[in-house]
């Protein structure tokens, strides 16, 4: 008999909780630059929506990992690692594959109920089209028709849903309105998520050649692709710099430049690594530290702006 604190395990490796920064970052952001604009706040409307976010983002990790499974992607992976590969869970026998669709509908259906009330509490249909878009990525990422994941648009679909349409939802369930500003500061969060994804395909490399998935990394060779991930982790530090000089961003968002050193370990381990699996690994924790403190320091910018 498996006790509910393994069992608690087992669920939180199978949706890939640690992966979650990618929505809690968006939304933070979002619900900060919005207080910053109106000088109001409503909590339970921000934990409502980041709760609601992370199901979705729950249901789109297990969605994956069920599709993937029913592809033959995540077997033809031999070398997983703790960042690609997808959870395992269903490889290593720990769950059915059906469990795991049941698990995502579930958290589909429930983040999809509380995205109609964010959205009859805001007005005027945007969350819903937001949800839409939204569910419709998650979803069809990895399943037919469009697998969209195993196509060239991939990465640039994981920046788009983690970063302008979370961070402009959470905007406007704070603000009911969207303003240009909304999407702009959205664009170095969504660059950075988009790199997360990005740099854990290399590992992924011979496994989704082998099944036909056309990633970046597989279109580009790994050689070619890491040029590309070095230009995205500096075009992440010139968007936000951008941002500050034409005043979408107050001048202490420069903070975010703190993170550097982070992102100097990205490229050095990247640019020594990139054909490596293993020797890579420091890379790829970076990168997804990098969002998040990237993201952290961001939203930090905007309230210490607020209060000085």
């Amino acid at each position: 008999m498996i006790s509910f604190k393994a069992k608690l395990r087992l669920w939180f490796k199978a949706i890939r909780v640690p992966f979650l920064t990618a929505t809690v970052i968006p939304v933070a952001l979002g619900s900060a630059v919005a207080w910053y604009d109106t000088n109001n706040f409503m909590w339970m409307r921000f934990l409502i929506t980041m709760l609601g976010a992370v199901l979705i983002h729950a249901g789109t990790n297990l969605a994956n990992d069920y599709f993937d499974h029913i592809s033959g992607c995540d077997e033809a992976i031999q070398t997983p690692t703790p960042f690609s590969g997808g959870s395992r869970v269903i490889q290593e026998g720990l769950m059915s594959a059906k469990k795991i669709l049941y698990a995502s509908m579930l958290c589909f259906m429930a983040g999809s109920i509380i995205g109609l009330y964010l959205n009859y509490v805001s007005g005027k249909n945007v969350i819903l089209i937001i949800g839409i878009i939204g569910v419709f990525l998650g979803i069809f990422y990895t399943a037919r028709p469009f697998r969209i994941g195993y196509g060239s648009f991939g990465e640039l679909a994981v920046g788009v849903g983690f970063g302008p349409l979370m961070v402009m939802g959470a905007y406007y369930t704070q603000a009911k309105k969207m303003p240009l500003e909304a999407l702009l500061i959205s664009i170095p969060v969504g660059i950075l998520i988009a790199l997360v994804l990005f740099i854990n395909e290399f590992p992924d490399y011979a496994g989704d050649k082998a099944v036909g998935k056309k990633t970046l990394v597989v279109i580009l060779g790994k050689r070619r692709a890491v040029i590309l991930y070095h230009l995205l982790l500096a075009g992440a530090y010139i968007c936000a710099l951008l941002l500050v000089v034409f005043k979408y961003l107050p001048n202490t968002c420069l903070i975010v430049f703190l993170s550097l050193p982070l992102a100097f370990k990205a490229f050095m381990v990247s640019r020594k690594n990139f054909d490596k699996i293993y020797e890579l690994l420091p890379a790829n924790a970076s990168t997804i530290g990098l969002h998040s403190l990237f993201g952290v320091l961001l939203c930090a910018g905007v309230i210490l702006d607020k209060f000085i």
